[in-house]
């Protein structure tokens, strides 16, 4: 039977583009079940609920290092100077913003602030208490508050005056951290609350936010690269294996090993190298870099 279904028109026209290089769920659970579990096979019976659960699992690991699992959002930064962070966000890898070119400027982290939970006090520096005896708290602290009224990206040469980044001036101009040569502008994560938030300059500018997912966000969201499908059997039969009882211990590491050799193909895979870009960029060695 064809992995294909549905017509070609259907394709071009639909907005499923690009999705047949994909392995859904479902799919994954299925093939899994027919060719690991059964009779005379190395799994003779499993629940489903188990399956699903290593599966998830073994998508999530994966996302992390191995699978194709970043994604980007786009926004124009309000007034609040926050951006709040994806319901699938697990890690960010580049945070950025365009110029009038389209050429995306890397903002930086700063690395020295923080929102921290402001503890309300009264006149005599006392913390105040709700009903209920519980600390009361303020919705932003003084030190966001600060730095979002303080905070300007601004050039090298003009490090002096009340409003330059304080990050950016310490050092002045000699001793200063390459991190803090620039002008793109600063952020920082507050993961507990789920926000980002970003110096002065950024507002009104388009952010652009790349972020690792573990692909668990959604059902549609569930799906694997066909380069790392079987990287995914290996993972859950070696899962499934080493919580079982009365599994011997050598078909255990043996399946440890697959597993290991399976990640390592697919990353090989994954990783997208072609032989003419590599020419290309390895012919910068001969470039002469003048003093």
């Amino acid at each position: 039977m064809a992995l294909f279904t549905g017509t070609q028109q259907a394709y071009y026209n639909g907005g499923n583009l690009g999705n047949y290089q994909f392995i859904s769920f479902a799919d994954l659970k299925n093939n899994f079940l027919v060719s690991y579990v059964g009779e005379d096979k190395v799994i003779s019976k499993i629940k489903i609920p188990d399956v699903n659960f290593h599966i998830q699992r073994g998508i999530a690991e994966l996302s992390y290092d191995t699978l194709r699992s970043h994604k980007s959002q786009e926004i124009d930064v309000p007034p609040s100077l926050q951006m709040k962070l994806p319901h699938d966000y697990v890690n960010y890898v580049q945070i950025s913003w365009c110029d009038d070119a389209g050429v995306e400027r890397i903002i930086y982290p700063a690395r020295k602030t923080s929102n921290p939970k402001a503890l309300l006090q009264d006149d005599d520096y006392n913390y105040i208490f709700d009903s209920d005896s519980n600390l009361t708290t303020a919705q932003d602290s003084e030190t966001w508050k600060k730095f979002k009224q303080k905070s300007t990206h601004t050039t090298v040469e003009n490090v002096s005056g009340p409003d330059v980044d304080a990050t950016l001036a310490e050092g002045r101009r000699y001793g200063i951290t390459p991190e803090h040569a620039q002008f793109n502008g600063l952020f920082f994560i507050d993961n507990d609350r789920g926000y980002i938030h970003f110096s002065s300059g950024i507002h009104g500018k388009t952010v652009t936010l790349k972020y690792i997912s573990d692909s668990l966000g959604t059902e549609d969201e569930i799906k694997v690269h066909k380069f790392a499908e079987e990287a995914v059997y290996k993972h859950v039969a070696h899962a499934i294996l080493s919580t079982k009882a009365n599994v011997p211990e050598y078909v255990i590491a043996r399946f440890k090993k697959e597993k290991r050799a399976a990640i390592r193909q697919a990353k090989l895979r994954l990783s997208n190298l072609k032989i003419e870009e590599l020419n290309l960029i390895m012919k910068n060695k001969s470039k002469i870099i003048k003093h």
